[in-house]
């Protein structure tokens, strides 16, 4: 005997339903499988990361002297731009998961994956950018793996993030000498 609750193609109607309750909890529905507290604390980290690596780009852009480096110049502006974007989607992904994105500078290196870095010399500003992509590359690998299924929304942010991050790697490993 056939669910009255399911159409042929096993869609649960009263689940959907269902999704007309709870409205204060925005985008989550019941429905929702991940384990959202330790999916916004990977958010949050994630976010932390990208706003470590802004001001490092940041702080690269601004300190880079002479003509023959305006392509480097320009290119850590660039990252610079994106990583805002990307730290701009996390946050946005934090508040639908009804968390708070943690913007607090008290704490931000700790809780970033990535360091700053000071760099004075051209090579050395590109190497660190370089370690800081790959070690984003691998943290969004990781937290990609650990929601698995289980929110693919967040999953997709996360991997369409990556796909730049390797693209930034790709750049600075260009930019080695």
């Amino acid at each position: 005997m056939a669910d009255t609750n399911q159409t042929p193609r096993g869609i649960d109607k009263a689940a959907i339903r269902a999704a007309a309750q709870n409205l204060t909890d925005g985008p989550v529905t019941a429905g929702y499988k991940g384990d959202r507290a330790a999916v916004l604390k990977m958010l949050n980290e994630a976010l932390a990361t990208e706003l470590v690596c802004i001001n490092r780009y940041k702080r690269h852009y601004y300190t880079v002297v002479g003509l023959q480096n305006a392509a480097i110049k320009a290119e850590f502006l660039e990252h610079a731009t994106q990583e805002q974007e990307h730290a701009d989607w996390l946050a946005e992904r934090i508040v639908q998961l009804n968390g708070e994105p943690d913007y607090n500078p008290a704490t931000l290196l700790d809780r970033s994956h990535a360091e700053y870095d000071e760099s004075r010399e051209v090579q050395a500003m590109v190497r660190a950018n370089l370690i800081a992509e790959r070690v984003a590359i691998e943290s969004y690998r990781q937290m990609i793996e650990q929601i698995g299924d289980s929110d693919p929304t967040t999953k997709q942010l996360l991997i369409k993030i990556m796909a730049v991050e390797e693209e930034h790697a790709d750049d600075m490993r260009d930019l080695l000498i």
